[in-house]
């Protein structure tokens, strides 16, 4: 069985050495862009989530 120990060990020196590495990767100018990306494409989860969790109390209601 696969244990995954090494993910409760992240620490500063970890999350500096990884924003380190996706700055050589992608670029200075390339980070914004990214984050904007990943911040719609979050915010289009919640939304889904939201939907989904909304579309069961409206079949409901249109049961009655």
């Amino acid at each position: 069985m696969l244990t995954l120990k090494f993910l409760g060990m992240i620490g500063a020196p970890q999350i500096i050495l990884i924003i380190a590495v996706v700055l050589l990767l992608f670029g200075g100018r390339k980070i914004p862009e990214l984050m904007k990306g990943l911040g719609s494409g979050i915010k289009e989860f919640k939304n889904a989530t939201k939907e989904d969790k909304e579309t069961p109390k409206v079949e409901k209601e249109k049961e009655n």
